[in-house]
């Protein structure tokens, strides 16, 4: 099954197993991976925005052994 384009904030949360105000105070850190705020006001994040930040967090996990 492809995974999709954008995932909406929840989709985001549910991946990375935190919880709303952690992400929030990451965002507020510039830690937090690239979210496209809509129209609407929804906070979307782009599928290869998210996955980017991954690899970094990877890269960065041997730095704080």
């Amino acid at each position: 099954m492809a995974r999709p384009p954008a995932l909406k904030i929840a989709e985001v949360l549910a991946e990375i197993r935190m919880s709303p105000s952690a992400f929030c105070r990451m965002r507020a850190r510039g830690q937090a991976p690239r979210m496209i705020k809509l129209s609407d006001g929804e906070l979307t994040c782009r599928r290869a925005d998210l996955d980017a930040w991954w690899e970094n967090c990877e890269r960065d996990s041997d730095t704080w052994r």
